[in-house]
């Protein structure tokens, strides 16, 4: 095999997998042909060196989704390491139809035997399916591979045409994706830690501006892959689209950049984010009064927070303008906005120009 580390790889997870119980990196290295290379293992004391090489190994492995437990102290010559069969391997895949369950033929030997079936029912199998291609319509290109990587595993060992599910339903995709490459390596310097730079096209700017941000989370909201990350020069947490950013640089060192803040969630900083409030802008506070009461004009009064001055006034941050005046527009005048002035400006300009075009349909 030309590339070292992978065949590493590989024998450090044969060799674990040969052992049912925990055994300790002493006893691990001696199946290993590139941990043997270093001599000291044959004379019964592995060197400091090839444990780093070892514990790195396993770092990197555990990172990729292997499983690998520690026993003891991390890192002390009395740990053992153990990969259980049965949290390694997938199970077996079978189909239940009228004649049964069909099921592969297995091999009863070196730990397979622990395995479990996951059967499926043709209904299920056809929901996962098309779930699956619906998925892979959704705009974002990592999880559209992701998903054909699976299909395709779940073709190899289910019965010929058992993922061709029905004809497909075309989504519309949004017009700009994120690029799979600024995805990973902001997937990476967010599990590292690391600062990044890229330039960064904002919403009604006329060209790209550099921009330094501590990643704080990714999030994928409306078709579209967000990054959420402090703005070293504002001080301030932003939310920029992935799409729109260009030239990611991380530094090289390993030592990480900064730390995320522990009051910081990310699953409720994503939470029911509306289009005007997602942007790299500076958020301002607009009151909003209501004036009707169908159930469209009382659903998005409750978006809103109460007003002191009146019970029909509420108050948004906004962080896009137009965004923000095209949502109350579809409203039909039940809402109309009475601060700030660029807002209420922004507004009367939609409410003029829509009037424009409809008037001469009614001339």
């Amino acid at each position: 095999m030309s590339n070292p580390k992978l065949q590493r790889w590989i024998d450090l997870l044969a060799a674990l997998l040969a052992h049912r119980m925990p055994v300790t990196f002493k006893e691990l290295a001696k199946d290993i042909p590139a941990y043997l290379a270093d001599g000291s293992v044959t004379d019964g004391q592995p060197s400091a060196t090839l444990k780093r090489m070892f514990e790195r190994d396993k770092a990197e492995l555990l990172e990729q989704g292997v499983p690998i437990l520690t026993v003891g102290e991390e890192g002390s010559e009395e740990s053992a390491y153990q990969l259980r069969t049965r949290d390694f391997y997938l199970p077996y895949l079978g189909v239940v139809s009228a004649r049964g369950t069909s099921n592969p033929l297995k091999v009863d030997k070196y730990g397979y035997h622990s395995l479990q079936t996951l059967a499926f029912e043709p209904d299920e199998l056809e929901a996962i399916v098309e779930g699956a291609k619906r998925v892979a319509q959704a705009g974002d290109p990592t999880l559209a591979a992701d998903v054909r990587s699976a299909l395709h595993k779940l073709a190899f060992d289910l019965p010929l045409g058992a993922t061709d599910g029905t004809a497909d339903a075309m989504l519309v995709p949004p017009t700009h994706r994120a690029d799979p490459q600024v995805l990973a390596t902001l997937g990476d310097a967010l599990f590292h830690r690391k600062r990044v730079t890229f330039r960064y096209h904002g919403m009604g700017a006329e060209k790209a501006s550099a921009r330094t941000a501590e990643p704080y989370g990714l999030f994928f909201l409306s078709g579209h892959w967000y990054l959420v990350a402090r703005d070293t020069t504002k001080d301030a947490l932003r939310n920029f689209r992935v799409s729109r950013i260009a030239g990611v640089r991380t530094g090289k060192s390993a030592k990480s950049d900064y730390i995320i803040p522990p009051d910081f969630s990310l699953s409720e900083h994503a939470r029911s984010r509306q289009a005007w409030e997602i942007g790299d802008g500076d958020a301002y506070e607009a009151v909003i009064e209501f004036s009707g009461q169908t159930g469209a004009a009382i659903a998005a009064a409750a978006l809103g927070r109460a007003d002191a001055a009146s019970p029909t006034l509420r108050r948004f941050n906004v962080r896009r303008t137009g965004s923000f005046a095209r949502w109350l527009l579809v409203l039909a005048g039940e809402a109309a906005p009475v601060s700030p002035p660029a807002l209420v400006d922004e507004y009367e300009s939609l409410v003029l120009q829509t009037r424009a075009l409809y008037e001469p349909l009614h001339g």
